[in-house]
């Protein structure tokens, strides 16, 4: 374990704060997003924020593939399970995720349906294998971290002819999510928006697609990215190195994260999403609507294992539970403490949000590291 706590040393971290107090200028104020739900868990969870300048402030965004699925996705997951009657395959984070009219797909198990929970995609496969005689569909989500595992699976159901295999994907793409938060909040963009002046890029992701995935819309926009790691001192890192290039000037693609992530990324991996993957033209994103060429279906040649083609499915789209604000917290315009039900109606034993519900998502940080009783005595006081 030493090599794991030498990034979670707490004199060292006091000694990244006092370093990014120092730089910050105090003249100027700082918005930083976080996009990965990995960073936002690791922020609460070591408290970095109360170790960073007033003037700094750290904005939760979109990151957390679980969250940002919309609810109409969920309701054709149930439809699969309750009305075709299939071995739906998922995982874990994706079984308690509201849908329509009060039901998930834990509830649909309940009822009858034959929902599983897996860990990994090749788990799907080893379930159609072992029931030959039913139709087994894996409900894939993720953003490109998770991708490549059912590029793989759907390969090798292709290489066994398998005739009871499909999957349900649902795979997103992380520059497009942010590219559009920085068009939304460029002047004259049309739905409201946070202002922001970096990105603390994610750190799986980045493995798969390597930091030059971020070069286009840094130039673009003029806004910094650092990629960086989960460890606590990776995220004050990370934080530093943007502070110093927004007081330069500077709109870079930095990487803190050197031990893991390269420019190129992991190019076994992206050419096994390409074979079997391509781009939808448009996606629907909780909190964000429709997003052009941001997710990800599944090619011609494979169609044979597309669950959408094999079952008929139509998506409908479904407005959120209006008691929650999961949407403008995705977007960066909230905090989870922001929300009426944070806390109350909402909580991880009954989530009415997917916010509340994944193991990435912002309200379930707050709320199980116990951030908003931080917030709570602070303006009590």
């Amino acid at each position: 374990m030493k090599y794991i706590d030498e990034f979670r040393d707490g004199p060292t971290a006091r000694a990244l704060g006092a370093a990014i107090a120092r730089a910050a200028q105090s003249e100027r104020s700082y918005r930083i997003m976080e996009f990965c739900g990995g960073h936002t868990h690791a922020i609460s969870r070591y408290g970095i924020a109360d170790l960073l300048p007033a003037n700094l402030r750290l904005i939760h965004g979109p990151g957390c593939p679980v969250c940002v699925l919309p609810i109409g996705r969920v309701d054709s997951a149930i439809e699969l399970a309750l009305q075709h009657g299939v071995i739906l395959c998922a995982y874990g984070d994706c079984l308690r995720v509201p849908a329509s009219a009060q039901m998930s797909l834990q509830k649909a198990k309940a009822r009858g349906a034959d929902v599983r929970m897996v860990h990994s995609a090749a788990d799907a496969l080893k379930t159609a294998l072992d029931n030959p005689q039913r139709q087994v569909v894996f409900f894939a989500i993720g953003f490109e971290t998770t991708t490549p595992p059912t590029a793989v699976v759907i390969e090798q159901a292709s290489r066994l002819a398998l005739q009871n295999f499909t999957v349900f994907c649902n795979h997103v793409l992380t520059p497009p999510a942010i590219a559009h938060l920085l068009a939304a909040s460029a002047p004259g963009a049309a739905l409201p928006a946070v202002e922001l002046d970096a990105f603390i890029g994610p750190a799986h992701v980045s493995t798969v697609i390597g930091s030059q995935a971020y070069e286009p819309f840094v130039a673009r926009y003029r806004k910094p990215v650092v990629i960086a790691g989960f460890e606590p001192l990776d995220v004050m890192q990370a934080i530093l190195m943007l502070v110093q290039q927004l007081n330069a000037g500077r709109a870079e693609v930095e990487n803190q994260y050197t031990r893991a992530v390269t420019r190129s990324g992991n190019l076994k991996a992206q050419r096994i999403v390409a074979e079997v993957f391509e781009l939808r033209s448009r996606f629907e994103w909780r909190g964000l609507g429709e997003l052009p060429a941001s997710a990800l279906r599944i090619r011609e040649r494979y169609a044979a294992f597309d669950a959408e083609q094999r079952f008929g499915l139509l998506y409908r789209p479904v407005a959120d539970n209006r008691a929650c604000e999961c949407g403008a917290i995705l977007r960066g315009l909230k905090q989870p403490r922001d929300c009426k039900v944070f806390g109350t109606a909402c909580t991880p034993e009954n989530p009415l949000g997917s916010c509340m519900v994944s193991s990435e998502g912002a309200c379930a940080a707050h709320y199980s590291y116990g951030r908003y009783r931080d917030f709570a005595a602070q303006e009590s006081a």
